[in-house]
């Protein structure tokens, strides 16, 4: 799989440095495609179409559709633009960072908890996996970098996002959020290195949910 991947992404280096329309139009695919599957994972009901309207035309959703899935799709647009900027500027993943990007997805829906770490023990539905309790998530979340650091050099980028992911979840670090959370931080890895976002797509979602649950 690996391999198959760096041919693909040695084509797409070929074609570099790409031109300011191609970038845009693929910047408004990636935004509007992963908001709607990152989302829509999480039980967000807005659809593809209607998550474009949103983010590309700025419209409201219609009847019937909760205002907390249509600030749902406006935040992580612009959490994926934070996570952009995070790469252009080649800085790296921190507790600040992460922190910022909580607060992108959560504010307006959930100021209260909104960028800082849960406050109260949590149970993952449909998992034996049981979070490490809430006193304790701070020196866990501090672990969780430290081992970052160190093994960015060693695995494989895309391994790397991978298992990044994977603690990420099972530490569960906000009381809500976690899996959008998780998923922009294991494409800022990707993107840092070069590669391009990974969505994970709506269809994909119990195959996704028991490969890191489990």
């Amino acid at each position: 799989m690996f391999e198959e991947i760096e041919e693909k992404k040695r084509i797409l280096d070929s074609k570099r440095p790409l031109s300011e329309e191609v970038l845009r139009n693929l910047k408004e695919y990636f935004d509007v495609e992963w908001t709607y599957n990152s989302n829509a994972i999480e039980g967000n009901t807005l659809t593809l179409t209607e998550t474009k309207l949103v983010l590309e035309d700025g419209l409201t959703v219609g009847r019937g559709k909760p205002l907390k899935d249509h600030l749902e799709a406006i935040n992580h647009k612009e959490a994926i633009d934070y996570v952009e900027d995070i790469v252009k500027g080649n800085m790296d993943i921190s507790e600040a960072v992460i922190k910022n990007i909580h607060y992108l997805l959560l504010k307006g829906i959930d100021d209260k908890n909104a960028g800082k770490y849960r406050e109260a023990n949590v149970l993952i539905s449909g998992s034996k996996h049981i979070p490490p309790m809430n006193v304790l998530v701070p020196e866990k979340m501090n672990e969780l970098i430290t081992w970052y650091d160190k093994s960015k050099e060693i695995i494989h980028p895309i391994e790397h996002a991978a298992e990044f992911h994977l603690r990420f979840t099972y530490i569960h670090p906000f009381i809500d959020g976690n899996g959008r959370c998780a998923r922009l931080l294991m494409n800022l890895i990707l993107m840092r290195n070069s590669y391009v976002p990974a969505i994970i797509r709506m269809e994909d979602r119990l195959e996704y949910m028991d490969a890191h649950i489990h």
